[in-house]
């Protein structure tokens, strides 16, 4: 979705900063930047989640993830890997972005100049029922699917207003993006993932 939809560029490879076999990857769960008409940049934390359903005490924990990463330790440490790596000099960036992405993630520089830049995805699979009741993509479908996630998009964002609209310092500033995937069944697409993993992994 990012790349494709967003043509953005990642700069962290979350998977091979673990510090432990079977540790969780550590900060965001993905770290992109996008480039921007007339040499601009902005730049993308990550929260990726896949849960059996997407009901309210769900979007809680979701909520609470997104506001721990909005803190300013937690920025600062992801822009100190950005710049600590070399991945930014490996990806189709110009030299003279390179720089300027460096110069202002520097652990100098406030995070206030940063939050205007801050785009915050939030991918959430989920299994669905009304998905695994479906046969074909029709209408009825269509129109289930879009009363279903109009709610729960509104319930999202009225739990993360109340989180961090307050705490978090130019929370206006910064621009979220809502992604909801439906599967119909969780247990058998985590089956497949992990036997395709432990393929790569012998």
């Amino acid at each position: 979705m990012m790349r494709n939809y967003y043509n953005a560029l990642p700069v962290v490879p979350k998977i091979y900063y673990k510090q432990n076999v079977n540790d969780y990857a550590k900060g965001a769960d993905s770290v992109h930047i996008v480039l921007e008409p007339g040499d601009k940049f902005s730049l993308w934390l990550g929260e990726a989640k896949f849960y059996d359903s997407i009901d309210d005490t769900r979007l809680t924990s979701i909520v609470t993830s997104v506001y721990n990463t909005l803190s300013t330790d937690k920025i600062k440490k992801e822009n100190s890997i950005i710049i600590g790596i070399n991945e930014l000099s490996t990806l189709d960036i110009p030299d003279n972005i390179v720089l300027d992405i460096k110069k202002l993630l520097n652990k100098d520089i406030s995070i206030d100049k940063i939050k205007p830049l801050l785009h915050i995805p939030i991918l959430i699979l989920h299994e669905c029922n009304i998905t695994s009741k479906a046969t074909r993509l029709e209408e009825s479908y269509i129109k289930s699917m879009r009363d279903f996630y109009i709610d729960r998009v509104n319930s999202y964002f009225k739990k993360q207003i109340e989180k961090c609209a307050t705490d978090v310092y130019m929370y206006s500033e910064i621009k979220f993006h809502l992604m909801i995937f439906p599967v119909p069944k969780k247990s058998k697409i985590v089956e497949m993932f992990t036997n395709r993993a432990n393929i790569f992994r012998l």
